[in-house]
């Protein structure tokens, strides 16, 4: 086997990581001599190799191995974001089987009824860092909201709003992008970053101001914006420049 300085690990542990498979079902497999490492036939499903290093083939096809997974979604409404529940669908339901084999978690939650921007990985040291209070990490929203979204508003906002429980949110930055005349009803069609992650926080910071949000998306966390060439309820990977934005050290 080649040399270098990864770790080597168990090869069928390896397959059985990138969803190739069960232990046993590996080790049939290798009865069956459909794996290669280098070039030749394996013998021992409990070989040592490096999944980094060496060329493993299974039924003539290289396996590309990596640790961990880093997706970017565009969330659909109705789903909730979990890794399991027993009466909703969830953001898992929405991904590949070659992408569930890695068990990914979302990186913090969208509502059921919000959509946009969720983040999914298994590294727990890089959901951990966005996620932490002291990051601050900004997110993004777009909304619709039932009410004239004004000045004052802008201005409390920016004070920071005292929510339901008592509980004062850091100062978020408001725009309004635009107005629409709904019968006696004005919508206002807003953008709003906030820098912390509250339960329903941003629906809580308009009614803390006499306003309803009727449509929310996450559309920016960091400096990573949503692909807008995904469509609702799609994902794909992030990228090696969307993770350096998110701090992720090669």
């Amino acid at each position: 086997m080649s040399g270098g300085v990864r770790k080597t690990q168990r090869i069928d542990k390896i397959l059985a990581h990138l969803g190739h498979g069960s232990r046993s079902e590996i080790k049939r497999m290798v009865k069956q001599r459909c794996i290669t490492v280098n070039g030749i036939v394996l013998k021992d499903s409990g070989l040592h190799v490096d999944p980094f290093n060496d060329h493993i083939e299974v039924n003539g096809e290289r396996i590309v191995y990596k640790e961990f997974i880093y997706l970017m979604l565009h969330k659909p409404q109705g789903v909730v974001s979990a890794t399991e529940d027993k009466r909703e669908a969830t953001v898992l339901d929405l991904l590949d089987t070659e992408d569930v084999v890695f068990e990914p978690f979302p990186v913090g939650r969208l509502d059921k009824d919000t959509e946009g921007l969720l983040l999914l990985t298994n590294d727990g040291k890089f959901a951990h860092n966005l996620l932490s209070p002291r990051k601050h990490v900004p997110k993004t929203y777009e909304a619709r909201v039932d009410g004239d979204v004004g000045e004052e508003d802008i201005a409390k906002f920016a004070a920071g709003v005292t929510l339901d429980d008592g509980y004062e949110t850091l100062p978020g930055e408001l725009h309004v992008l635009s107005q629409e005349q709904d019968g006696d009803t004005i919508i206002s069609i807003i953008s709003l970053t906030i820098h912390e992650g509250k339960f329903h926080q941003v629906k809580r910071m308009f009614e803390a101001v006499g306003k309803k949000v009727i449509y929310l998306k996450r559309v920016q966390m960091g400096q990573v914006i949503l692909d807008p060439n995904l469509e609702i309820g799609t994902y794909r990977e992030l990228t090696s420049e969307e993770l350096s934005l998110l701090g992720k050290e090669e």
